[in-house]
């Protein structure tokens, strides 16, 4: 530690030593710096408030109906990349600072001093923006001001608009290529129903279904065939027993032919009167018989033959023209045509039924087919109707936006220019200046103490040249050497109270000016 402290105290001195050097050194350097302070050309700062309202009364009322874009996120963004090159030329074309540039060069240049000096400040919390720009001209700041804000507005109406544009075109070439899609599903579709259009009924139900339904309508006719064929016979034997008779009924001789009953009748009478002259012997009497049995026979050969012809078409009984004859008659023309259609209903049924067993054989080939067919139509069709639901969306979006605007730009405060300069600040460069200064004198002096070195005690010179110190003389100063001496010592102070004295001179007028 006390090695430490005498090195200190030796460089300190060494300093003290080639004080009035540092002192002129920093004379020097002071007198530089205020001229250059000085000599910095004034800044006006020319600035602009704008606040982005991003909220809307349409926004919640045209949710899940429109897009909703993140306003806050492409207003941010905007900000961070507004200040970009084609809008920085721009802005010197807006501005008019494009009058006094010579060549491509200058232009160049002007650019990137622009974009190095432009600022852009923003709050997220309050979306509110501060755009400035510092220039020796006032009326130049004001005007690079004034057209950034105007680029500022129009760039986020543009940008929105086109890629409204934009995503409405896109839109509309995917509507185009799955419209053609859709009808070629469309087609293939409807040529599969063409080529299998007994597979299908109008409710959508397929062979299978028909089947259970034709089954279910061909019992039921088979059904109400047995009814009609039950009740035509019915009509039959109603028919037949009334024209024979209870006994026709049963013996078909009892069945009335009109020719042979007659002569049967007369018969009989000859044979009760020949019964009444002569015995059952009587030739006469036998012949009689005779005859009468053959009529007997023949009536009952022919009323079998007639009943035979009744079975077969009941209607040959009914020649009396009688009304119960005609009521049957038509009764039993009922029944016929009542078997008929029912015959016909079960044979249509029967021949359906057969045509459907057969398709069962290629029914899982015809499904597969329909399935694959009819799930690309589905695809193609959900698609198609997604695509066109973000159109509507997009074009009702665009519609609100020219309606209520992506965001609403309000100009808090004009674009303005600082009554007095903001650049540079010499109240903080003037004091910067001085302990600069003053710094760069101290090292003056102690770069002169180490180019000549001195040495102030015996163990300093003993460290410095490794040779045992056998003793000290002391010095005993004159009086001339003493008032030089005091004389410098008086220079010194003088001059470093003169260079702070002028420098807090300068600083209070200055502070009191501005």
């Amino acid at each position: 530690m006390n090695d430490v402290l005498r090195q200190v105290t030796m460089v300190l001195r060494a300093i003290w030593r080639h004080r009035l050097l540092g002192i002129f050194v920093a004379w020097a350097g002071a007198i530089i710096g205020a001229i250059v302070v000085l000599m910095i050309p004034d800044k006006y700062e020319a600035s602009a408030r704008i606040y982005v309202d991003t909220q809307s009364i349409l926004k919640p009322l045209m949710s899940g109906l429109a897009v909703q874009p993140n306003v806050e996120q492409q207003v941010m963004m905007l900000s961070r990349t507004l200040i970009s090159r084609p809008n920085v030329e721009k802005l010197i074309r807006m501005a008019d600072l494009d009058l006094a540039l010579k060549n491509k060069l200058a232009q160049d240049e002007l650019v990137d001093h622009l974009v190095k000096t432009l600022e852009i400040k923003s709050t997220s919390r309050d979306n509110l923006y501060t755009l400035s720009f510092r220039d020796p001209d006032p009326n130049k700041s004001r005007r690079v001001v004034q057209s950034l804000v105007s680029i500022f507005v129009e760039s986020s109406l543009g940008d929105k608009r086109k890629d409204s544009d934009s995503a409405k075109k896109f839109l509309d070439e995917q509507i185009k290529t799955y419209e053609k899609k859709l009808e070629d599903a469309e087609a293939r579709l409807k040529d599969f129903k063409v080529r299998n259009l007994d597979a299908q009924t109008a409710d959508g139900r397929g062979v299978i279904g028909q089947m259970a339904d034709v089954s279910a309508r061909l019992s039921q006719a088979q059904l109400d065939l047995r009814e009609a064929q039950n009740a035509r016979e019915a009509v039959r034997r109603q028919i037949l027993g009334d024209t024979a008779g209870p006994k026709g009924a049963e013996d078909p001789a009892g069945i009335s032919i009109p020719e042979i009953d007659n002569r049967i009748d007369a018969q009989k009478r000859n044979l009760d009167t020949l019964l009444q002259k002569y015995t059952e012997q009587h030739p006469d009497v036998l012949g009689a018989r005779r005859v009468l049995k053959d009529l007997e026979q023949q009536k009952r050969e022919q009323a079998i033959a007639i009943r035979k012809a009744a079975s077969s078409n009941p209607s040959v009984l009914l020649g009396d023209g009688s009304t119960a004859s005609q009521d049957l008659k038509r009764s039993l023309a009922v029944a016929d045509g009542n078997v008929a259609t029912l015959t016909t209903r079960v044979a249509e049924y029967e021949s359906r039924m057969a045509r459907y067993k057969l398709s069962l054989k290629n029914l899982p080939e015809i499904e597969k087919e329909f399935a694959q067919l009819n799930r690309d139509y589905e695809i193609n069709k959900k698609n198609y109707e997604g695509l066109v639901a973000r159109r509507e969306s997009a074009a009702m979006s665009g519609e609100l936006e020219a309606a209520s605007g992506v965001a609403d730009f309000r100009l808090i405060d004009p674009p303005r220019v600082s009554p007095k300069p903001v650049a540079p600040n010499r109240l903080l460069l003037l004091p910067a200046v001085l302990v600069l200064s003053l710094t760069i004198g101290v090292f003056a002096s102690f770069s002169a103490a180490q180019l000549r070195p001195v040495f102030f005690d015996g163990h300093a010179l003993r460290e410095a040249t490794g040779l045992p110190l056998l003793g000290r003389v002391s010095y005993i100063g004159n009086p001339a050497g003493e008032r030089r001496e005091r004389w410098n010592l008086r220079m010194f102070v003088g001059l470093l109270g003169l260079l702070v004295g002028i420098f807090c001179v300068g600083i209070l007028y200055l502070f009191l000016h501005s």
